[in-house]
């Protein structure tokens, strides 16, 4: 038996299993964590916020006739002396925001 053979073989076949295991993970989208964080920065560039949340489980959104896999959140804003609740649904696959309302008071 060619020990190098075997090296070499071991080597390529550790390599390939690296390469196949970064490219699953990079496409597993953004978590909610990173979703918030989205959402937040999106948001304070129209001015300061005070709260946030996120739901941690995704759920289906079908806007414009297409279906999205979102997370869905809220951020509250103190504008005037009033405070100010948005929702948002952010693609849980691309980090996208997919849609944002005003909620009512």
């Amino acid at each position: 038996m060619d020990w190098k053979k075997v090296t070499l073989a071991t080597g390529a076949g550790i390599l390939a299993g690296y390469v196949v295991k970064e490219q699953i993970s990079s496409k597993k989208g953004v978590n909610p964590e990173k979703a918030l964080k989205i959402a937040k920065e999106a948001f304070k560039k129209q001015g300061p916020i005070s709260g946030s949340w996120i739901y941690m489980k995704p759920e289906q959104l079908n806007k414009n006739g297409i279906n999205y896999n979102v997370y869905r959140g809220g951020i509250s804003r103190n504008q005037d002396g009033e405070t100010s609740q948005y929702e948002f649904f952010i693609d849980s696959a691309t980090g996208t925001i997919v849609d944002v309302s005003e909620e009512a008071s």
